[in-house]
């Protein structure tokens, strides 16, 4: 059994309802210090191994920066909500560029704009750049937002559903690159900015 399930069952077992504030209190204190190998998530089931993106989807997807020399930080294993297509790739909101609670309250607003309230494997996020732009409960978009190109993108996307955001959203899997003690302090300028 994968790491998405023994989880899953475990909030079940627990009487967790999914989708609701306790779940997300929950679930970021049940997986927030586990030990992940990124290598064997990426081939658990119910993960889907894609060979492009889809907009509105959560992905996770190893990641060569292609100005890595000169970032003063980068995550090679981003969890991205994909928005859009962008020159030789993509547009995306990597979650990791968020702490913890801010994550949650992040993820909070973004599971109110969602294709359908069914949450299965075809329920999509229904967010915009211009959208997140607007909405001043979306303003923790502005660290996350990226530029992804594809030719950076190592092997393939593995798409995230949403019985699954939980979980990935608060899974320790940022694979930091530089000065990663920067990274949310930074992260929390430009929110208040």
């Amino acid at each position: 059994m994968g790491l998405f399930q023994t989880v899953e069952q475990e909030a079940f077992r627990a009487g967790i309802n999914p989708r609701t504030k306790q779940s997300r209190d929950w679930f970021r204190k049940k997986v927030s210090n586990m030990r992940v190998n990124r290598r064997s998530l990426m081939r658990e089931e119910p993960i889907v191994a894609k060979n492009k993106t889809i907009i509105g989807n959560m992905f996770m997807f190893f990641y060569d920066a292609k100005h890595k020399d000169t970032l003063p930080y980068w995550d090679s294993f981003p969890l991205v909500i994909a928005l859009g297509p962008a020159e030789n790739g993509f547009y995306g909101m990597n979650l990791h560029y968020l702490p913890i609670p801010l994550r949650a309250k992040f993820l909070d607003g973004l599971m109110d704009i969602t294709s359908d309230k069914r949450f299965d494997e075809n329920t999509k996020f229904k967010v915009t750049y211009s959208y997140l732009n607007r909405a001043a409960n979306m303003k923790y978009f502005k660290p996350c937002f990226k530029h992804y190109l594809t030719s950076q993108v190592e092997g393939k996307f593995a798409m995230v559903t949403a019985p699954e955001w939980e979980i990935a959203t608060f899974l320790p899997m940022a694979q930091w690159h530089g000065n990663k003690g920067q990274v949310y302090k930074d992260s929390r300028n430009k929110i208040n900015a």
